[in-house]
Order: C-alpha cells, then sequence, then structure tokens
C-alpha cells in the first residue's frame, strides 16, 4: 500500500513533454505508480486539483556547502521548489581541505557560526552532513580553488610536477568518494594564478571519472569570448563535459558580445564540444567586494592582503588599474553593499558604495580598501552589470539551466542577516512567474526540463529530476496561476508564493506553502 497518493494533479514530467493528468503514488522515498489509483491504495490522500505536478527543482548552481551545516532547514530552497542542490561551484567546497586554509576555516566558522569543521576529506563532510541532518539533498563538486590553496597556498606560480601529482591524487580520490565533478573559479584566488595548463592536467582526471568541470570562467566581461575559448580548449584537450557557470555578459561595453559568445559555444557544440551553461534569472551578479582588486593583491593569503591594502602607496597601484576598468564615478551606483561581518558596519548593508563612502565622507577608494580591512575582506557586494535582452537570448538556449548561485538562507536564524541577492529567494519561481507565464519566454515544460531533467542528465544522476516509476519521490507541486517570486534587492528575504507542497525523498517538506521542519534529505554520492 501506498503511504500517500497525489491525485488530479497536471503532471509536467520534466522530459520537456506537455503536461497530462495522472494520479501519482509514492511508497517510502519512491515513486511507485503513476495512472489511474484508487485512493483505497493509499494510507492518505493529496487532492492537487489546479496544481502542476514536476519533479523538484535541482540547483545546478549553488553554493550551500557549510550553510547547510549551520541551517540545515535550507527554507530559502525548499520554498522554492527546491530539492537538491550542486555545491562546491566556483572552485570553493567544503571538502577536501587541509593545512593552513583549514585552520583558517576552522577558526572563522567555529567563531561566527560555532560549527566544528571535524574532516579533512569529502567522506568526512558526508557523515557530518549526516550527522546534522539537512532538508534538501547536496550533490557535491570539488573545489579546485580549495585543493590548489590547501596544497600551494596564495602563491602565484606554476606549481611544481611533485605538487601537480599531489594535487591530482586529492582529485582522484574526492571523486572516488562521490563527488560528481570538479569546478573552478578563474577570477578567483588561487586559482587567478593557475595557467591553463595546469588545469587541463587535473581534469583529465576528471574526465577519467565521467565527471563534470564547472568554470565560472577567467572573465565575464572584457575578456570575456578569450574566457569561454578557454573553457572549451580544456574540455576539447581533456574530453572532459564541461558546463559554463552563470553566463552573462557583465558591464555595458560587453552587452555587445552576447552573439560572438554564443556563437562560440555553439560552434564548440557543432565541432564535438560537451559544453552546457546554467544561469540566474536576474541581471546583478552578487561576489565578494574585493573581486574589484587585481589578482596580484591577494597572493600570500589574507594577512599579505591586508598589509597591501594597508600602505598607502600600493593603495595608489590599486586605485589605477581598478580605474582601468571602472574610469567612470558613476560606477560605484551600479555596486551594493550586501553583507559584512562586524556589527560597526551593519549600516552600510544595502547601501551602494557612493552611497556608503558618502555617509563616511570619505574618498570611494579609500572607503572600499577601509572596509575590506575592517571586515577581513568578508564584504559581500551586488553589481548591477548586466542586460535583460541578453538575459533572455541566453536562457531561450537548450544547452542553458537555472542554477540560483546561492546557498541556502532564510528570513530568520543564523543565515537571516545582510541584504542578501534575491536569487537566493527567488530563481525558480521567477523563472516559472515571469518569464514563462507573465512574459511567455519560456514554455512551462521547457522551463521545468531546464530545471529538473537537464541538470540531472549533466551530472548523471539517473533516478532523479523525472516522474517516472522507480525514481526518488522529489516533487513540488505548485499553482501556475499564483508562482511568483516576492523577493526584490531592497527588500529580498521574502519567501516566493504559489509553491503548496514539496516532497524529498517521500518526506512532505512543505505543506501548504508552509516549511514542515522535516529533514529528508540526503547527501548524494556519483555512482
Amino acid at each position: 500500500m501506498a503511504n500517500i497518493i497525489i491525485k488530479k494533479g497536471e503532471i509536467i514530467d520534466g522530459t520537456g513533454k506537455p503536461r497530462y493528468k495522472a494520479d501519482i503514488a509514492l511508497e517510502k522515498d519512491k515513486i511507485t505508480s503513476i495512472g489511474k489509483i484508487e485512493a483505497k491504495d493509499a494510507d492518505s490522500v493529496l487532492d492537487a486539483s489546479g496544481l502542476v505536478v514536476a519533479p523538484g527543482f535541482v540547483d545546478i548552481h549553488s553554493h550551500s556547502d557549510y550553510y547547510l551545516l549551520i541551517d540545515p532547514r535550507a527554507e530559502s530552497k525548499i520554498l522554492q521548489g527546491v530539492t537538491t542542490e550542486v555545491g562546491g561551484n566556483c572552485g570553493y567546497a567544503a571538502a577536501p581541505i587541509f593545512g593552513d586554509l583549514l585552520k583558517e576555516r576552522r577558526r572563522t566558522y567555529l567563531k561566527q557560526f560555532d560549527i566544528h569543521l571535524n574532516w579533512t576529506n569529502l567522506s568526512g563532510y558526508y557523515e557530518k552532513l549526516e550527522e546534522k541532518g539537512t532538508a534538501v539533498n547536496f550533490a557535491p563538486l570539488l573545489g579546485q580553488n580549495t585543493i590548489r590553496a590547501s596544497v600551494m597556498g596564495y602563491e602565484d606560480r606554476v606549481p611544481e610536477p611533485n605538487e601537480i601529482k599531489k594535487m591530482e591524487l586529492i582529485v582522484l580520490d574526492g571523486l572516488k568518494q562521490g563527488a560528481f565533478g570538479m569546478s573552478v573559479g578563474l577570477i578567483y584566488p588561487p586559482s587567478c594564478y593557475a595557467k591553463t595548463e595546469e588545469l587541463i592536467h587535473l581534469f583529465k582526471v576528471v574526465e577519467e571519472c565521467d565527471s563534470l568541470f564547472t568554470c565560472h570562467m577567467r572573465s565575464e566581461g572584457k575578456k570575456l569570448l578569450e574566457a569561454i575559448e578557454e573553457t572549451i580548449q580544456i574540455s576539447r584537450e581533456t574530453g572532459v563535459r564541461a558546463q559554463i557557470s552563470h553566463l552573462k555578459t557583465a558591464g555595458e561595453k560587453n552587452w555587445n558580445k552576447i552573439q560572438p559568445a554564443l556563437a562560440l559555444i555553439e560552434t564548440a557544440l557543432e565541432n564535438g564540444t560537451d559544453i552546457a551553461c546554467d544561469r540566474y534569472p536576474y541581471t546583478a551578479s552578487n561576489t565578494g567586494l574585493s573581486a574589484l582588486l587585481p589578482d596580484w593583491v591577494f597572493e600570500g593569503g589574507i594577512q599579505k592582503q591586508m598589509e597591501r591594502l594597508h600602505d598607502k602607496s600600493t593603495r595608489e597601484l590599486i586605485k589605477k588599474e581598478i580605474l582601468k576598468y571602472h574610469p567612470e564615478p558613476e560606477h560605484w551606483q551600479t555596486v551594493m553593499i550586501s553583507q559584512v561581518v562586524t556589527d560597526k558596519n551593519k549600516d552600510l548593508e544595502g547601501k551602494k558604495v557612493s552611497e556608503g563612502a558618502e555617509l563616511q565622507k570619505k574618498e570611494i577608494f579609500d572607503f572600499i580598501f577601509d572596509l575590506l580591512m575592517e571586515e577581513q575582506s568578508q564584504v559581500e557586494a551586488i553589481y548591477f552589470c548586466m542586460c535583460e535582452d541578453n538575459f533572455q537570448e541566453i536562457i531561450k538556449k537548450d544547452y542553458v539551466m537555472i542554477g540560483s548561485d546561492s546557498g541556502a538562507k532564510s528570513i530568520n536564524g543564523p543565515l537571516g542577516d545582510g541584504t542578501p541577492h534575491p536569487r537566493g529567494f527567488g530563481s525558480f519561481p521567477r523563472v516559472l512567474g515571469k518569464y514563462v507565464r507573465d512574459e511567455n519566454i519560456l514554455d512551462l515544460p521547457v522551463a521545468i526540463k531546464k530545471m529538473t531533467s537537464d541538470p540531472c542528465s549533466r551530472l548523471k544522476i539517473t533516478d532523479r529530476g523525472i516522474i517516472k516509476e522507480e525514481n526518488y519521490a522529489d516533487l513540488v507541486l505548485f499553482d501556475p496561476k499564483k508562482i511568483r517570486d516576492t523577493s526584490t534587492y531592497e527588500n529580498p528575504k521574502q519567501y516566493p508564493e504559489g509553491i503548496e507542497y514539496v516532497f524529498i525523498n517521500g518526506e512532505m517538506a512543505v505543506k501548504k506553502g508552509k516549511p514542515t521542519g522535516i529533514l529528508g534529505g540526503r547527501g548524494l554520492r556519483k555512482n
């Protein structure tokens, strides 16, 4: 007998096919039957009249590695209908990690969140996740930035042969322990110091394990085309399947690169390179304020960075380099401080850099450098740099999936601080409400495919992402007439509307639009 039967819903199964009406029976953590099912054959019945029943959404680009340990509820994700998150993106992962980097992370997370980082490898991280429990499934990637920093620190140099070998073995070990691939963040230290040849060495190992290469590219603006070419080169020379993270044209001067960028990707596909992309449905990005700094400022780690920011003559050199990219004073009206660590600077959250400098009566660059020093570089910022027309061009491509590029947050608790990017609260409902129902940019079955079977196929997860018998019971039930995001840049900590029920491994995580508190998620391992 089934535990629950979902009746009278309209199924959109995740394959891109049109919707159809049928009942779905769930038993334990699996879908056991689809069709006409008698109510008497179940412990309970859920009437899904007027609702779409879809596979649970898979966030192909997430950053919840530590967040799930800090707050396992993952409310900002389950209330969007997300049932599986792919973590370890942009080169940074919670495991494997060791050496001075691990010591630094242990100090930071113990002080801020009372979390003990008592692991070094991925198996240890899985154990910690199981111990804490999690509301969502979590599929980890290895982080090349984290691995390089563990082996080499923050040094700007070519690795020695023994260091390359050590990193290759760490990658192989992590993939054998269950990782779905490895990411790299080439604008961030220390991977901004890695040459293409170094990356090819490591991603050959990833390819040998039939796993995924995800890339936050070296540029998303001025050198966007060159960065796409490098990503294609790595995929072509290693054979590894590639995923361009959050594809965009950043900065108004670069908006005209959209067609050449898409042409590069499509030519690579035509020539046999296995490449895809993901994107969040917003035109502002979110990363550290320190991303404004030249690469050389980060060499040697956080203490060296602070020393450089303190030195007046070095400040002038940094300022000159930043001005090469952002000479216009109005640029600082497009950068918003979203989160700081210290109470001293909490009043700056939600303010543009220009406003913060005016508030503190400082010159723009003195304000930026002083803030980074006071916060030990832990300043999050939102950059209003993208074009809506380009976003719509990107999202319509069949090789582009939906990702939030955000960790799981909440409106309260330890992850309820700051003025975060609204993408963490509204990405998936925003696509279904704004871009499917209201603007007809995508058809509903196509949009759901981008959120479900496409990412699962990319990761080679075969038992989720499609509604079919014997697959895991990860499901989202939503009202297509009501679904919408409510989160804004000014007031981001608001949950979406229209998501009525969410099942994760057969457990009801969301009931009538409210979280149940059930931690039914799992750490997923690649087969």
